[in-house]
């Protein structure tokens, strides 16, 4: 007896093009992690308390979040879409985090900072709830919810649901994910001054809008309620 067919694809025929263009972005990723450290000549290792440093630190919990929403809906999706969708991310930031982690090896820095998530993003337009002078310092609740994280009991409710329920709620956090990435990314770029680094922050800001408008797409064809 055969499977049962899966729910037909719905997204644009753009989509194999933007797939195309995120493996070649990977590609791009995976060579420079390799070639990029070390090719300038005069640019000072970053310090404890860098862009670069903050940035590494924040992203590795940031991406931590993303493999496992990746993941978990990888596992239990009937739409093929949403399953290509999901490895890509899964795969993608499980690769970046480890990058993440050696940065912070290559630079002879503690895994884990002194200061709250996002401080070192202070002074810029992409700071988040650190940018207001003098206002309340936002609790860790807070900043990570700024970040885009899903909360535990949105995790949970998503691990609760089937079909396309589960797809329409993975899709929503996951956007919104992502539109909390993007910020942190820029920030980098605005005030980081290491190559690779520099490069990578470049990488997010572009793969992340484009899965961005992909994911939307995907909760148009699946009929998503906002």
């Amino acid at each position: 007896m055969t499977d049962a067919p899966r729910q037909g694809r719905t997204l644009p025929p753009w989509w194999a093009v933007l797939l195309v263009a995120l493996a070649i972005a990977g590609i791009a990723f995976a060579i420079g992690r390799f070639s990029t450290f070390g090719a300038a000549q005069g640019v000072a290792t970053p310090g404890n308390t860098s862009p670069e440093a903050g940035f590494a630190r924040d992203m590795q919990i940031h991406h931590a979040q993303a493999v496992q929403l990746s993941m978990d809906i990888y596992r239990t999706t009937q739409n093929e879409d949403v399953r290509v969708l999901a490895y890509d991310i899964a795969t993608g930031q499980s690769a970046q985090r480890g990058e993440f982690y050696d940065w912070l090896v290559k630079w002879n820095l503690p895994q884990r900072g002194d200061r709250p998530i996002m401080a070192w993003m202070a002074g810029t337009e992409n700071a988040h709830g650190h940018a207001a002078s003098g206002a309340a310092t936002p609790t860790e609740a807070e900043l990570l919810q700024q970040m885009g994280m899903a909360t535990d009991a949105e995790i949970a409710a998503m691990q609760a649901e089937t079909g396309t329920t589960a797809d329409c709620t993975f899709l929503s956090l996951m956007i919104r994910h992502h539109q909390g990435a993007i910020p942190m990314a820029q920030a980098l770029i605005d005030l980081g001054s290491d190559p690779r680094a520099l490069q990578v922050a470049q990488g997010i800001v572009a793969t992340q809008s484009a899965e961005i408008d992909l994911m939307t797409s995907l909760r148009e064809g699946l009929a998503c309620t906002p």
